[in-house]
Protein backbone atom coordinates (compact mmCIF):
# COMPACT_ATOMS: atom_id res chain seq x y z
CA UNK A 1 0.00 0.00 0.00
CA UNK A 2 2.89 2.46 1.21
CA UNK A 3 6.40 2.64 -0.41
CA UNK A 4 8.10 5.78 0.73
CA UNK A 5 6.96 6.75 4.10
CA UNK A 6 8.05 10.76 5.21
CA UNK A 7 8.28 11.51 8.66
CA UNK A 8 9.05 14.98 9.45
CA UNK A 9 11.79 16.00 12.28
CA UNK A 10 12.34 18.92 14.83
CA UNK A 11 15.63 17.86 16.25
CA UNK A 12 15.23 20.44 18.44
CA UNK A 13 11.60 18.18 19.92
CA UNK A 14 12.99 14.89 19.20
CA UNK A 15 11.17 13.82 22.93
CA UNK A 16 8.16 14.38 21.66
CA UNK A 17 8.72 12.27 18.41
CA UNK A 18 8.44 8.27 19.93
CA UNK A 19 4.55 8.19 19.33
CA UNK A 20 5.08 9.03 15.45
CA UNK A 21 8.16 7.15 14.79
CA UNK A 22 6.53 4.29 16.38
CA UNK A 23 3.60 4.17 14.35
CA UNK A 24 6.03 4.98 11.32
CA UNK A 25 8.09 2.16 11.73
CA UNK A 26 5.13 0.11 11.98
CA UNK A 27 3.85 1.09 8.95
CA UNK A 28 6.68 1.00 7.31
CA UNK A 29 7.76 -2.65 8.80
CA UNK A 30 4.28 -3.91 7.46
CA UNK A 31 4.45 -2.51 3.67
CA UNK A 32 7.86 -2.80 3.42
CA UNK A 33 8.61 1.18 2.55
CA UNK A 34 11.53 3.16 2.91
CA UNK A 35 11.37 5.33 5.32
CA UNK A 36 13.03 8.45 5.58
CA UNK A 37 13.42 11.05 8.06
CA UNK A 38 13.04 14.98 7.15
CA UNK A 39 14.76 17.55 8.81
CA UNK A 40 14.28 21.21 8.03
CA UNK A 41 17.51 23.65 8.56
CA UNK A 42 18.34 27.39 7.85
CA UNK A 43 21.87 28.72 7.38
CA UNK A 44 22.41 30.59 10.36
CA UNK A 45 23.25 28.75 13.93
CA UNK A 46 20.51 27.63 16.33
CA UNK A 47 19.47 26.51 19.51
CA UNK A 48 20.45 22.69 17.62
CA UNK A 49 23.04 23.51 15.21
CA UNK A 50 25.75 26.00 14.41
CA UNK A 51 25.76 25.21 10.30
CA UNK A 52 23.76 23.18 8.22
CA UNK A 53 26.80 20.54 7.74
CA UNK A 54 26.37 20.15 11.81
CA UNK A 55 22.38 19.66 11.84
CA UNK A 56 22.94 16.66 9.06
CA UNK A 57 25.05 15.03 11.27
CA UNK A 58 22.64 15.25 14.08
CA UNK A 59 20.13 14.03 12.32
CA UNK A 60 22.01 11.10 10.48
CA UNK A 61 23.05 10.32 14.22
CA UNK A 62 19.09 10.01 15.23
CA UNK A 63 17.79 8.43 12.02
CA UNK A 64 20.49 5.74 12.59
CA UNK A 65 19.94 5.53 16.42
CA UNK A 66 16.37 5.12 15.75
CA UNK A 67 16.64 2.57 13.03
CA UNK A 68 18.88 0.91 15.36
CA UNK A 69 16.49 0.12 17.69
CA UNK A 70 13.68 -0.52 15.54
CA UNK A 71 15.51 -2.13 13.33
CA UNK A 72 14.65 -0.18 10.21
CA UNK A 73 17.12 0.89 7.77
CA UNK A 74 16.00 5.05 8.26
CA UNK A 75 17.79 7.41 6.05
CA UNK A 76 17.87 11.15 6.67
CA UNK A 77 17.54 13.92 4.41
CA UNK A 78 18.44 17.82 5.52
CA UNK A 79 16.50 20.39 3.81
CA UNK A 80 18.34 23.96 4.04
CA UNK A 81 15.64 26.47 4.12
CA UNK A 82 15.76 30.36 3.53
CA UNK A 83 13.54 30.93 6.56
CA UNK A 84 11.85 27.65 7.86
CA UNK A 85 9.77 29.35 10.45
CA UNK A 86 7.94 31.25 7.27
CA UNK A 87 8.66 28.45 4.24
CA UNK A 88 8.21 24.72 5.97
CA UNK A 89 5.34 24.06 4.91
CA UNK A 90 6.61 24.51 0.81
CA UNK A 91 10.03 22.90 2.28
CA UNK A 92 8.15 20.01 3.43
CA UNK A 93 5.93 19.86 0.50
CA UNK A 94 8.39 20.08 -1.78
CA UNK A 95 10.83 17.36 -0.22
CA UNK A 96 7.43 14.61 -0.41
CA UNK A 97 7.51 15.43 -3.82
CA UNK A 98 11.59 14.64 -4.03
CA UNK A 99 11.32 11.46 -2.36
CA UNK A 100 8.33 10.57 -3.92
CA UNK A 101 6.64 9.72 -0.50
CA UNK A 102 3.18 8.36 -0.66
CA UNK A 103 2.53 8.63 3.50
CA UNK A 104 3.89 11.47 5.88
CA UNK A 105 3.62 10.44 9.33
CA UNK A 106 3.52 13.59 11.09
CA UNK A 107 3.47 14.29 15.40
CA UNK A 108 1.53 16.86 16.37
CA UNK A 109 1.03 18.85 19.85
CA UNK A 110 -1.28 20.07 21.98
CA UNK A 111 -3.25 22.93 20.01
CA UNK A 112 -2.62 26.76 21.34
CA UNK A 113 -4.29 29.58 20.69
CA UNK A 114 -2.08 30.26 17.56
CA UNK A 115 -3.42 27.00 16.17
CA UNK A 116 -7.07 28.29 16.21
CA UNK A 117 -5.53 31.52 13.82
CA UNK A 118 -3.06 29.89 11.95
CA UNK A 119 -3.03 26.26 10.70
CA UNK A 120 -0.71 23.64 11.74
CA UNK A 121 2.16 21.99 9.76
CA UNK A 122 0.40 19.36 9.95
CA UNK A 123 -2.72 20.80 9.15
CA UNK A 124 -1.27 22.50 6.13
CA UNK A 125 0.23 19.48 4.87
CA UNK A 126 -2.53 17.65 4.87
CA UNK A 127 -4.78 20.32 3.62
CA UNK A 128 -2.29 21.41 0.35
CA UNK A 129 -0.28 18.18 -0.19
CA UNK A 130 -2.04 15.33 -2.87
CA UNK A 131 -0.39 12.23 -0.38
CA UNK A 132 -1.91 10.84 2.40
CA UNK A 133 -1.07 12.68 5.96
CA UNK A 134 -0.97 10.91 9.33
CA UNK A 135 -1.25 13.02 12.45
CA UNK A 136 0.10 11.51 15.72
CA UNK A 137 -0.83 13.10 18.39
Amino acid sequence: MYNCIMVPVDLAHKDKLAKAIEVAADLAQLYTAALHFVGVTATPPSEVAHNPEEFAQLLARFAADEGARLGLDISAETVISHDPAVDLDNDLDREIHELGADLVVMASHVPHFREYVFASNAGYLASHTEVSVLVVR
